[in-house]
């Protein structure tokens, strides 16, 4: 058993449910478990093994990140200017050229980059499996680096010539999908309290598997305790037009059809909804990833966060794919995300300059409170941990701390926690996941970083020439 005194703490935004944020800080920690939370001085009597002196910094819980495509920065900044549709058909031939050493080096590649945001749980939906590749790539990378991780077992099953979208080279058969996703569960999945490993089922998308996929992950999912669901809806224009021609009914609709609605499934984007489709998600405990970076990367319009969190969706945050982002910093979805639904369309401005009207946004929408408690406690909820997304005795001891003396964040000590979105991006200074020191001093305290970029650009070199 080791003891962590963590104190001096400038500013300690917990996100509990008092919403406390703290003054002179303290956390006192035990092997990868808070014990106690409050102000140096009520904390003062604590003896530890380890004591860390926070002074001149700014600490909060690590943040959550509910949907990715790890493998996607091996193709950064390619596609810029088309549609989803042609950015999809583009890359497919590129990634089919993927393998285990690809995946393994572009997860650690990602998963260093999150970290350094303030991530310190993450998701993964790996969805093509070319070459024999794995989960076990990721989950062996997630060890490595430190992260707790979900390896969402992604799966793409209907080619073109069944039609459905990615090329026939890039889809498997659905029995070998489900045997697989079966040997994940019973040889990583950990649904106990402070785990680090969970497995998730996750057929792509509604143009890329059959209705019976999804209606057999779902049961698979069912049958093990706390193995959630996962998928894209909603997400592009050309998904609904598909869902309408093949399925004669909404995205929305496909989803509830196959038994895809909720507590244990979320989807991401969810751009394309009605207000009575949010009702559904709302009365189903239905959750949505919000991936604003990738969704005004890729034009495809803005989802309506404001009205799920009136209406009681748990509503989470994603960096998606280094293909589509094309970064990995929870702080700039954060930020983005409060600033997107500022400007969503919610008013009618009928006295605009030049007797023009026109729709406006509103500043109000979506306070940097709300994008940072969506990237913990959204996060958290929606991949059913009760463990993480906020800081609190007898949860786990993932928090990240950010000096406050530095460019950006000075003229700040008003309101230090609103300037982690409002001025950011930022990196960490320190961050530690399950009671261990990732970061210190914003230096990785283990990983090779310059080696593992090396390798990256290697693989990169490698994939493109095949």
């Amino acid at each position: 058993m080791s003891t962590k005194l963590v104190r001096n703490i400038t500013y300690l935004a917990t996100f509990d449910d008092a919403a406390r944020e703290i003054e002179d800080g303290a956390l006192f920690i035990r092997d990868n478990v808070i014990e106690k939370v409050g102000t140096t001085a009520t904390l003062a009597g604590e003896t530890a093994d380890e004591v860390i002196d926070l002074s001149g910094h700014i600490v909060m819980p690590g943040m959550v990140n509910i949907h990715h495509h790890m493998y996607q920065n091996l193709t950064r900044v390619m596609v810029q200017d088309d549609e989803l549709l042609v950015w999809l058909k583009t890359l497919y031939p590129i990634w089919s050229n993927l393998d285990d050493d690809a995946i393994g080096t572009s997860a650690r590649v990602a998963m260093a980059e999150l970290i350094a945001s303030g991530c310190t749980t993450s998701s993964d939906h790996l969805y093509i499996l070319p070459n024999n590749c794995t989960l076990d790539a990721t989950i062996d990378a997630a060890k490595d680096m430190g992260l707790r991780f979900h390896a969402a077992r992604g799966a793409m099953s209907r080619g073109q010539s069944q039609g459905g979208l990615p090329p026939d080279n890039c889809v498997e058969k659905e029995e070998d999908i489900l045997k697989d996703a079966e040997r994940l569960i019973s040889t990583y999945h950990d649904n106990s309290r402070h785990s680090m490993s969970r497995i998730i089922l996750a057929p792509c998308s509604p143009f890329s598997v059959t209705p019976a996929l999804m209606k057999d992950a779902a049961a698979l999912a069912r049958s093990h305790s706390g193995v959630h669901l996962h998928s894209h809806l909603a997400e592009d224009l050309f998904e609904e037009i598909y869902c309408h021609d093949v399925y004669k009914m909404r995205s929305v609709g496909f989803a509830e059809s196959v038994g895809w609605l909720g507590p244990d499934v979320w989807f991401a984007h969810s751009i394309f909804m009605t207000s009575e489709e949010i009702d559904l998600f709302a009365s189903t405990g239905t959750g949505v990833a919000h991936c604003p970076s990738a969704n005004m990367r890729c034009g495809q319009g803005i989802a309506k966060i404001r009205e799920m969190l009136d209406k009681g969706v748990n509503v989470g945050l994603g960096v998606d794919g280094s293909a589509s982002n094309d970064t990995s910093n929870m702080f700039m979805e954060a930020r983005l995300a409060m600033m997107l639904q500022r400007v969503a369309p919610n008013k009618y401005l009928s006295e605009a300059p030049g007797g023009r009207g026109g729709f406006g946004g509103t500043p109000s929408a979506l306070s940097a409170r709300e994008a940072l408690t969506m990237a913990t406690r959204g996060g958290a909820t929606i991949l059913g941990r009760d463990d993480v997304g906020y800081l609190a005795p007898g949860m786990s001891a993932d928090f990240i701390a950010i000096k406050l003396r530095q460019l950006g964040l000075s003229g700040t000590q008003r309101d230090p926690l609103a300037a982690l979105v409002m001025c950011g991006p930022f990196k960490v200074d320190h961050s530690f996941i399950n009671g261990r020191a990732i970061i210190e001093n914003g230096e990785f305290v283990s990983a090779d970083i310059d080696s593992l970029l090396e390798k990256h650009e290697a693989v990169m070199e490698r994939i493109y020439q095949q």
